[in-house]
């Protein structure tokens, strides 16, 4: 059995800066679509009763493609590389939906270009996560995932604010209820210059390290790499260490909870702030736009929150610190009930920017050191199947409650996922993970 890299160097700031610098342009076609993609399914004629039925390409793809990459690219390697082939060809793919996304005249087509945009976002994305699991030694993994938090939420920043960026130079938010406005087309054209731009530099500034020996590794895969996806996946689902096992169910909650964000916030905001509740209101256009200056307030809170992560994994531990994050966050979705001011409501989405660090930092950091060295592809790509399942089960039921349950109000949607991440906090301090940890970095002492 060939081994990878067990003694790895300690990385410059450089070095994990180029590697991480993709994800920046990944996560801004996520950070396009998070800020953007409710309104302009309601432009297309969508009621807000639909709009979680519409979402289900991100959690779906997410649930096929992700472990299937992260099977995949354990066993892979080209003149190019293990992982960076599969991210390359994501943002590529990525790129193509988000160019023609904003221009098509029918609703049917911006769902398929919705599937075909995170079917290559997630291919992109899972070899991203499992590369730093591949190249940074232990002591470095806490930072190496906050700079890779530091990408996803400065991507994601740029993309909230872009609408607001184009109304500040003149460009027209002016619809008539059907029609995108201009402020969202110019935002999607910009992102494609992001992503392959982004891509592009981390794939050719960044060298994988091979197979300690890769005739041997050659040998064991060839012809093996399809056959061997389900037996993969099975083996690794029967293995996976106890404390990853304990991280499903606070993934349960919190990610059962997040779309109703993604999903609501900037409608939201154009009902309670703008006193806009359907695109034909005056105001909507105007309100939807600061739903992205609410997610830039978010991101920018996770970009310095998750470094104070990382700093207080080391002394706190990471259970307790994930739990007190996910708290705080839930403190901040349920505050917004209490204000219709767009300031305090951009206050409120500062503490949910500290949940997020936490959502998008600490799982990542568990499951590199919980993981045995071969297979961080196929355990990352099944930590993402874990968001999945609970999108799959919100977006399939809460248009059922919508109307009852949440008042046919968004704002309500937001509290009923600041009750879901304050569940997680407390789910969150049951996980243990210094047993795994151990039998991993005793598994990769011996290798």
């Amino acid at each position: 059995m060939t081994t990878l890299h067990t003694t790895k160097p300690t990385m410059s700031f450089w070095q994990v800066w180029n590697m991480c610098f993709g994800f920046f342009g990944i996560q801004y076609g996520f950070g396009l679509q998070q800020a953007n993609l409710s309104p302009i399914f309601t432009y297309h004629g969508a009621s807000y009763d639909q709009l979680p039925l519409l979402w289900l390409a991100g959690p779906v793809t997410g649930l096929l493609i992700q472990p299937l990459v992260g099977a995949v690219s354990d066993r892979t390697w080209t003149r190019f590389g293990r992982r960076k082939p599969y991210f390359m060809w994501g943002a590529l793919i990525g790129s193509v939906a988000v160019l023609f996304m904003p221009y098509v005249p029918e609703l049917w087509m911006v769902v398929g270009l919705f599937w075909i945009l995170d079917a290559g976002m997630n291919t992109a994305m899972e070899p991203y996560r499992a590369m730093v699991g591949d190249m940074v030694n232990r002591p470095q993994r806490p930072f190496a995932f906050a700079l890779q938090t530091f990408m996803i939420s400065g991507g994601q920043v740029l993309a909230s604010l872009m609408p607001v960026i184009m109304i500040a130079f003149g460009v027209s938010a002016v619809t008539d209820g059907s029609q995108i406005p201009d402020i969202v087309k110019y935002s999607f054209v910009i992102g494609v210059v992001v992503i392959l731009l982004t891509a592009t530099w981390s794939f050719y500034t960044t060298k994988e390290y091979p197979p300690e020996n890769l005739p041997q590794f050659e040998a064991e895969n060839k012809g093996k790499v399809l056959k061997s996806i389900l037996p993969d996946l099975w083996s690794a689902l029967k293995d996976m260490p106890r404390s990853l096992r304990q991280l499903w169910w606070v993934k349960l909650t919190t990610w059962f909870g997040l779309p109703l964000m993604w999903q609501y916030l900037s409608l939201s905001i154009a009902f309670h702030v703008y006193n806009a509740p359907t695109p034909e209101s005056p105001g909507f256009a105007e309100g939807t736009a600061q739903g992205g200056t609410a997610f830039a307030v978010m991101h920018i809170t996770t970009l310095f929150a998750s470094f104070v992560i990382a700093k207080l994994i080391h002394k706190l531990g990471d259970n307790r610190v994930y739990a007190v994050s996910l708290v705080i966050g839930g403190i901040g979705f349920l505050s917004m009930q209490l204000t219709t001011d767009l300031y305090l409501t951009l206050a409120c989405m500062s503490l949910v920017g500290i949940g997020w660090a936490g959502v998008i930092t600490v799982p990542f950091i568990m499951c590199a050191n919980v993981a045995p060295a071969l297979r961080i592809g196929i355990y990352m790509g099944l930590l993402n199947a874990m968001i999945c399942l609970p999108q799959i089960l919100e977006m399939t039921t809460i248009g059922l409650i919508y109307d009852s349950v949440l008042g046919s109000d968004p704002r309500n949607a937001l509290a009923l996922c600041g009750v879901l991440f304050i569940a997680g906090g407390a789910l969150a301090l049951r996980i243990n993970t210094a047993a795994d940890t151990a039998r991993s970095h005793a598994q990769e002492s011996q290798a």
